[in-house]
């Protein structure tokens, strides 16, 4: 699996899903994705990052669906930060 980042029509907000391996068990498994998600204040500086949370493949397959429907964006332009 792979990092997707999405912005929003106003490119004022970002949310980023990546993988989560949960390194607790003895054999690291991913059966999850980890949602991270900020604000940007200006398109050339970094984006704040207001929090994070954790959410199984078929929850963030779902708020993946909903934000695209919504009018969000792939985007890659702000993945040098991360």
């Amino acid at each position: 699996m792979e990092k997707f980042t999405l912005i929003n029509k106003d490119r004022s907000r970002i949310k980023i899903f990546e993988p989560f391996e949960d390194l607790s068990k003895p054999s690291p498994t991913i059966d999850a994705m980890m949602i991270s998600y900020g604000c940007v204040y200006k398109r050339s500086s970094k984006p704040v990052m207001k929090g994070s949370r954790v959410e199984t493949i078929e929850g963030a397959r779902e708020e993946y669906k909903k934000l695209l429907e919504k009018g969000w964006r792939k985007t890659s332009i702000y993945n040098s930060y991360f």
